[in-house]
């Protein structure tokens, strides 16, 4: 996995804990859980991303 793939798995991991474990405000709430539907949207674009690029056994 890449570092932007450890990047987004962990600030999406982040804003679900905040979601999850403390009482925001609604604004901070809405902004904490689309934050972590974006990150975790982008963690999936990353990891298909690093899927396409594969090792060929046949060009060694």
């Amino acid at each position: 996995m890449s570092i932007y793939g450890y990047l987004f798995f962990v600030l999406g991991v982040l804003c679900g804990a905040l979601s999850i474990g403390s009482t925001l405000p609604n604004f901070w709430d809405t902004l904490v859980t689309t934050g972590s539907a974006v990150f975790a949207v982008l963690f999936a674009i990353t990891l298909l991303v690093g899927r396409r690029i594969k090792f060929d056994p046949v060009l060694r």
